[in-house]
């Protein structure tokens, strides 16, 4: 006999915006991350747009406002700029 799920954990897939506890509980094409003390479900990234590349493991968490990860088929690289290399640090998501 399975135990019913509480009444505020929702049935259908958290869209933009809703509440979750983990990404499984996100519609298609969105994960659960944090925005502020609590996690929402956010789109998953395409190509070209801002990601964050964590240097150590584990520091995703200290995040106040998480990013979803790039999409697949796509990683987050340094942003190729035309100048000095460190002209920029920015990292977008990318094709392999």
């Amino acid at each position: 006999r399975r135990t019913p799920a509480p009444a505020w954990l929702p049935t259908a897939k958290g869209e933009e915006g809703d509440f979750c506890l983990r990404s499984s509980d996100c519609a298609a094409g969105l994960c659960c991350a944090r925005h502020f003390w609590s996690k929402i479900c956010k789109p998953v990234l395409r190509e070209g747009q801002v990601c964050t590349r964590h240097r150590r493991k584990g520091t995703h968490g200290l995040e106040i406002f998480q990013r979803c990860q790039c999409a697949e088929g796509l990683a987050c690289r340094l942003q190729r700029e035309h100048g000095p290399a460190d002209a920029s640090r920015l990292h977008t998501c990318q094709r392999h």
